[in-house]
């Protein structure tokens, strides 16, 4: 592994690691919206009544619980220190700090290059490359025809787990993004599936190109114990990866919880074994939304990498 991937690995994954109740409270309410927190503790005004030392330690507490709060919830760039974070640099729908590497993150075209059986075969050009990955059903092939804004670049099929070869799509002549293999519900041979587990692990071990992983988590059911042991996989064998929460156009659930409680409670399973929250935004293939706001977060990752 090439030292510039191996530092951006230890700055950009949330190792895991057990959970401490001096770090982590499991009483602490998880919010979706971080500018109240951030500029609720930069806004507070003493009372005269108190002394100036007073005045000065509860100034310095409200700092400090400030930059807890960042470190703690926020995904904070390279480039950028916690307490420089501000409201207005956390992208909207997410806990994503955006910082100088972030640049020109839009695709102006994309063209299909390969599928490969293995993840030794796959391109051996170095562009920097983003996999996208995610349970079989969780809307995987919409949410790269949503950003490439081009139909049927990934295909889209109503039976789920079409996509059995790992695909690279050019983005720009610079860069790849990276379809991998859905996992669970895909209607194919037991050994079938677990060839894919086994060249897909391959392929996040041993790709030197690789600047992180979408992890596809569908927002509209609650959460999946396979979403989780995936998460916790790719943790352990510190991959650097973002959560994307797909179908949160879905606010009015016809059953069950709406999107925005479904992904509260997804981050309560991993606050159990993350002490910082991995990056993640949320998003909806059918609407757009976060779509302009995750290119950018990939931007400034790849930049990062690429410099």
């Amino acid at each position: 592994m090439s030292l510039k991937n191996h530092l951006l690995r230890l700055h950009f994954t949330s190792l895991l690691s057990p959970s401490s109740s001096s770090l982590y409270p499991k009483t602490q309410p998880l919010t979706l919206s971080f500018q109240i927190a951030i500029s609720s503790s930069s806004r507070r005004q003493p009372s005269h009544q108190f002394s100036a030392s007073k005045t000065t330690a509860r100034a310095s507490s409200s700092i400090s619980d400030a930059a807890r709060f960042v470190r703690t919830f926020l995904f904070v760039p390279p480039g950028v220190e916690p307490g420089e974070v501000s409201d207005d640099m956390v992208l909207p729908g997410s806990n994503i700090v955006l910082g100088p590497y972030a640049g020109d993150s839009k695709i102006k075209e994309v063209e299909f290059v390969k599928s490969s059986a293995k993840a030794k075969d796959c391109p051996r050009d170095e562009r920097p490359e983003f996999a996208i990955l995610g349970r079989s059903n969780v809307g995987k092939s919409s949410l790269i025809n949503s950003l490439v804004r081009k139909k049927e670049v990934a295909l889209t099929s109503k039976k789920p787990g079409k996509t059995q070869l790992i695909n690279h799509f050019l983005v720009n002549k610079s860069w790849y993004i990276v379809d991998l293999p859905g996992y669970g519900f895909a209607k194919v041979s037991e050994a079938a599936r677990t060839d894919w587990s086994s060249f897909t692990k391959g392929y996040f071990l041993n790709r030197d190109s690789l600047v992180a992983v979408l992890l596809l988590i569908d927002a509209s059911v609650p959460p999946q114990k396979i979403d989780l042991d995936c998460a916790n996989w790719l943790g352990r064998n510190k991959i650097p990866m973002t959560f994307v929460f797909t179908k949160c156009d879905k606010m009015k659930a016809a059953k069950g919880k709406r999107p925005d409680e479904n992904i509260r409670h997804f981050q309560q399973l991993m606050a159990e074994n993350y002490p910082k929250h991995p990056p993640w935004i949320m998003t909806s293939g059918v609407t757009g939304l976060g779509r302009d706001e995750l290119l950018l977060h990939m931007s400034q990752l790849r930049n990062y990498w690429d410099q």
